[in-house]
């Protein structure tokens, strides 16, 4: 099937009877509400359940191997390819399957808040709460803009086709395919919503750097005086917690491009993560959750719809998707200049990375394309101690493209641009997970803010032996001995010992690379 049947069957299936087209907000409610696909919260928001998936489903994720995409996708378990014709046939089935619907749901939008960068999109649903989902995470156009408005890629959801995997060339009932000539995401067989957003995501990661943007999984603020800050970092290491700062406006909370005029957020909503979620630890993200907002897979009292965030019974990955403008303290539009200092976020629960240290341009590649934190014993069935996490570029389950790519693209702004880069670790102090404590808050607060104003960018420094790290002698608000880690272990040979365990660890993941300059290697990782 060539691009023009793909563009005639899908203008065909977008402009049918049963089709609604930019539904409101209240518009969109009452239609899950009448359709029975989720409840009304106390707070007004929409609550929906996804069945048994509760997440992604990254194994069942593919992009069309094509002319356009064979010689530059990275091809392997994150990046699965599948035929063109495959892709062909569950693209015909799926809009026949559409087309018999009672209704369908088409939202028009924009990924990227630079109008000079921003994509068109058009999300097609079969559920009017995905569709709602779509209206909360995308960027929003006025009514000028949708007179205009020509879609440059296309989402078609179907979450209730299920593939025959043993006809359709998928592993599963479940699919999730990008074809990049055909510009269209296919989804199916789940009701997981994070799947568009995240295909979206996986669409510019691959565009961007076409135009010389870095695409980036990280969140961003800007403070009073204009400097931006970005915070990459892994779940459980803090970087919703720490760039929620009263005293900085956030950019956004997730996916951002740093073009030649700064950074942008490519989304218009935040999709948090709200398990134990409470007002005292998180008061922006409680309080955006109201009308119009969704809630996903989170336990609600039958009787009183108020929403039991610490109830965990259906999945711990339960979700609220709501709208940037929801939150007070914004930039809108959601763009600034060039970043002043980056932060690398990383749980250490080994116990040994200094909880703030200052990077040169090869380490912070190195640590880029490293993207260490560490899983609990607990967090997981069979984890009985720490165990090391890798994921290259903070955002491994979305890059089309070689690692490395993203890697240059970021010493190259780091050194256009001046940025100063920290690594900074939440985790433990005084030893590993079950004998140390984990990093006070306050005291992480003091470093970052310290990072932040450039107290740190001539401090006095001393040179960890084993990662080879600049770590500050002296920083306001943090005691001298908690900021080199050897000094806070009662047993220096076991710090030793766990210092080179880790060492070790970052050396075997590194391999994996390949076409790394040297220096990158020599100079930006553990000293051997």
């Amino acid at each position: 099937m060539n691009s023009v049947s793909v563009s005639n069957k899908l203008t065909e299936l977008a402009k049918g009877n049963n089709v609604h087209v930019q539904l409101s907000v209240p518009q969109l409610v009452e239609k899950v509400l009448k359709r029975n696909e989720g409840s009304l919260t106390s707070t007004g928001a929409v609550r929906a359940t996804t069945g048994k998936y509760t997440g992604r489903s990254p194994k069942d994720k593919y992009i069309v191997e094509e002319p356009s995409s064979r010689s530059n996708v990275e091809w392997g378990p994150v990046n699965q390819p599948i035929s063109e014709e495959t892709f062909s046939n569950l693209y015909n089935k799926v809009l026949e399957y559409l087309k018999e619907k009672d209704e369908l749901f088409v939202f028009k939008g924009f990924a990227g808040a630079d109008k000079k960068y921003r994509m068109p999109i058009q999300v097609i649903n079969e559920y009017a709460w995905h569709n709602l989902f779509a209206h909360q995470l995308f960027i929003r156009p006025t009514e000028e803009e949708l007179l205009g408005h020509q879609a440059e890629f296309t989402i078609i959801s179907a979450p209730n086709f299920k593939a025959d995997p043993n006809v359709d060339g998928t592993a599963s009932e479940t699919f999730i395919i990008i074809s990049f000539e055909r510009r269209t995401i296919l989804i199916g067989g789940t009701e997981y919503a994070g799947e568009m957003k995240k295909s979206i995501f996986s669409v510019m990661n691959y565009i961007l750097p076409e135009n010389n943007i870095l695409s980036m999984h990280c969140s961003a603020n800007v403070g009073l005086e204009g400097d931006v800050a970005l915070f990459f970092g892994l779940s459980g290491t803090g970087k919703t917690t720490l760039s929620a700062d009263p005293n900085r406006r956030l950019i956004g909370d997730d996916e951002h491009g740093w073009s030649p005029n700064g950074v942008f957020n490519i989304e218009g909503g935040c999709y948090a993560k709200c398990i134990n979620l409470s007002r005292e630890k998180e008061p922006q993200i409680f309080d955006a959750i109201r009308f119009g907002s969704v809630l996903e897979n989170v336990v609600i009292n039958s009787e009183t719809r108020v929403a039991d965030y610490d109830d965990g019974t259906l999945t711990e990955n339960t979700r609220a998707a709501y709208q940037l403008q929801a939150i007070d303290n914004i930039v809108d539009p959601s763009l600034a200049g060039h970043p002043n200092t980056i932060v690398f976020l990383t749980a250490d629960a080994f116990g040994v990375l200094p909880p703030i240290s200052r990077l040169t341009k090869e380490q912070a590649m190195y640590h880029f394309l490293s993207g260490y934190t560490s899983k609990l014993a607990g967090t997981e069935r069979g984890i009985t101690s720490p165990q090391a996490t890798f994921s290259t570029c903070f955002g491994s389950p979305f890059l089309p493209l070689p690692a490395t790519r993203y890697a240059e693209m970021l010493g190259e702004k780091i050194d256009e641009h001046n940025a100063k880069v920290f690594l900074v670790n939440t985790g433990w102090t005084g030893g590993e997970y079950g004998v140390g404590s984990r990093m006070k808050l306050s005291y992480t607060r003091a470093m970052v803010q310290a990072a932040l104003d450039g107290e740190l960018n001539s401090a006095e420094t001393a040179k960890d032996a084993i990662f080879g790290l600049e770590i500050p002698l002296h920083i306001p608000g943090v005691p001298d001995e908690v900021l080199q880690p050897n000094k806070t272990w009662a047993n220096q040979e076991q710090y030793k010992r766990k210092a080179t365990e880790l060492s070790a660890k970052f050396r075997e993941n590194f391999k994996k690379f390949s076409g790394v300059p040297a220096q990158i290697e020599e100079k930006g990782g553990p000293i051997a």
